[in-house]
């Protein structure tokens, strides 16, 4: 399905309704039939007579998502129709924006695995507008089409179960995409682990039959006019599975596992993004790639890993294993000297409770960041709030053996505190320039919302973009 500039008057044609103002210029048939539907405006409805549907979105609205929503519920309705093409007209470029993001993630499926998969007879969808130069909108558009592409991309990966998504599995995939993008890639497969000395990550994998990998991707622009180009990190969390090791999950807390994945799957989306949209930045990609399994060789609760920044730690919970892999991660990613350093973790059960299922939370040592963050997350249609660090909190992962515990020694503020952790492992020089992003809310839900189908979301690849580029215009 593809979304084209143009004026041709497609097999329906989709009327905006803006703060539910019915349009004047209907037919007698088409208002006798929205008298009879007792339609005031609310919501989305398909009108028979000369084909039009209505999409409701709310202008006056402070949620970022309305417009997106509407054209995801149209898309999921019309596409079920027998015609090839639709038509609409757009008045600005935020509706422009956001109906071709809410039109192309809202006509994702996942059907890999089905014998019967749905289908559909819808081709083109013509994006007509009097007020936004022609060349402008084809901008738009494709710009809109290379976000989509990438989250659901991304929503692909994390969707594949984890005996065929391994460690190695994502690690082929990361190199494929270095290869069609012309990105240098670089993986790190158990023995140059143990010379980066990453007794950390290590340890998460040892009892896994599927090898660990670290996978460093770089996207560096051709001909950059900018010799002062800003560098960026993204550091992702990768437990393809997460079985909760020795200290093993309840049943029904193993199912989902395989959206462990989603930093790592993240991260790849935005380099796929940032180096088709050719951005004038440097981005590297950090993806801590591996399984959490039981075995006679798994590492155990008392435990005390010694880490690649030398820091040793105590293992009391082999199930918060995210940030042993993301410790040493971290590590690595610091030697890079970012001028933005982000991680991006379905790291605690803790966050979600918190924030609920569909919110990121968002946290560091510099609020300028994090405010910063939160308004490219808010423009790129992804829910974001603060969990502010409270230095009162770090003698809860205080150890008596060990430099740090893995696990705090309180449930409560354990989202927080599972942060100021993996801050430990980042350099205080770069710790102004360090966010961390806890996306085990919105990364994976077992039902849809907004513009998200069942399964997995693609969390934090718009946000991510969104914040390049507006780090990029501020240097």
């Amino acid at each position: 399905m593809k979304i084209l500039a143009g004026s041709k008057k497609g097999n329906v044609n989709l009327i905006l309704i803006r703060n539910q103002k019915i349009p004047k210029n209907l037919t007698k048939e088409q208002k006798a039939f929205l008298e009879f539907q007792n339609y005031k405006g609310e919501g989305n409805l398909f009108v028979p007579y000369g084909n039009i549907y209505l999409v409701s979105i709310d202008e006056e609205s402070s949620f970022c998502n309305s417009i997106r929503d509407a054209f995801f519920l149209a898309i999921n309705f019309l596409k079920k129709l027998n015609i090839k093409t639709l038509s609409l007209n757009v008045e600005s470029i935020k509706e422009a924006k956001e109906a071709c993001e809410g039109i192309l993630l809202g006509n994702y499926t996942f059907e890999d695995f089905k014998e019967k998969k749905s289908e559909t007879t819808l081709e083109e969808i013509y994006l007509n507008s009097t007020k936004i130069p022609q060349q402008d909108l084809e901008t738009i558009i494709l710009e809109a089409h290379i976000i989509a592409d990438s989250v659901n991309y991304v929503r692909n990966l994390i969707n594949t179960p984890p005996m065929q998504a391994t460690p190695e599995f994502i690690a082929k995939d990361a190199q494929k995409l270095a290869k069609e993008l012309n990105l240098e890639c670089k993986v790190l497969d158990s023995k140059d682990l143990e010379k980066e000395k990453m007794g950390a990550f290590l340890a998460v994998a040892k009892a896994s039959v599927n090898s660990p990998f670290l996978v460093h991707l770089s996207y560096k622009p051709k001909k950059s006019k900018n010799k002062n180009i800003p560098k960026f990190v993204f550091v992702g969390k990768g437990l393809t599975y997460d079985s909760g090791g020795l200290s093993l999950k309840p049943g029904d807390y193993m199912t989902t596992m395989k959206a462990d994945k989603s930093g790592a799957c993240a991260v790849l989306g935005i380099l796929q993004s940032v180096a088709k949209l050719g951005l004038e930045a440097e981005v590297h990609g950090i993806l801590g790639l591996a399984e959490n399994m039981i075995g006679g060789n798994a590492y155990k609760p008392d435990d005390i890993l010694i880490s690649r920044s030398g820091k040793s730690i105590e293992v009391r919970n082999t199930d918060a294993e995210g940030r042993l892999v993301l410790a040493d991660c971290l590590s690595y990613a610091s030697e890079l000297e970012p001028n933005y350093l982000l991680d991006l973790a379905t790291l605690t059960g803790a966050c979600v409770v918190a924030l609920g299922e569909y919110t990121t939370g968002v946290m560091g040592y510099n609020s300028k960041l994090q405010h910063s963050f939160l308004m490219s997350a808010n423009n790129a249609g992804e829910l974001s709030a603060i969990l502010p660090f409270n230095p009162y909190l770090k003698k809860l992962y205080k150890s008596e053996v060990a430099d740090l515990c893995n696990i705090p020694s309180s449930r409560y503020g354990s989202a927080i505190s599972a942060g100021m952790f993996l801050g430990e492992f980042v350099p205080k020089s770069l710790q102004d320039k360090w966010l961390h992003l806890d996306i085990a809310g919105p990364a994976y839900v077992e039902k849809s919302w907004g513009v998200n189908p069942f399964g997995a979301s693609g969390a934090g690849v718009r946000a991510c973009v969104e914040f390049i580029k507006n780090n990029i215009k501020e240097k």
